[in-house]
């Protein structure tokens, strides 16, 4: 999980925006503003939601709330992960047992007598 330190500095690489555009929006040095994004300062809520107006993004997206539908699609990635992870785990089932059967065969074919040794032998 995320700190908001890390959302902040995120959302700001997100938008293309650097620390001292940021700053500069709040009214701040760059290195206060450096201190938000490396967690070393204690938020107002005021400055909270100026960073998150600078942003252009909301109070609740900054703490990681999500809305429903924001839910509904995070377990869709997750069902499609899942899945995802099942056919790459069969994929590599199948090509386990292929590969030990090609060694199987080729033992086989290896301890098999030669055409010669069959002549000799009477086959």
């Amino acid at each position: 999980m995320k700190t908001i330190a890390e959302k902040i500095r995120l959302y700001r690489l997100e938008q293309g925006l650097s620390q001292e555009n940021m700053a500069d929006s709040l009214g701040i040095s760059t290195t206060a503003y450096g201190d938000i994004e490396r967690g070393k300062t204690d938020l107002t809520l005021s400055r909270f939601y100026q960073i998150a107006e600078v942003l252009n993004i909301s109070v609740a997206v900054l703490m990681g709330q999500t809305t429903p539908l924001q839910q509904e699609l995070q377990q869709l990635e997750v069902e499609k992960l899942q899945i995802e992870n099942d056919k790459l785990r069969l994929e590599n089932q199948y090509l386990r047992e292929k590969i030990a059967g090609r060694m199987i065969i080729d033992l086989i074919q290896k301890d098999a007598p030669t055409t010669s040794e069959r002549q000799r032998i009477g086959f």
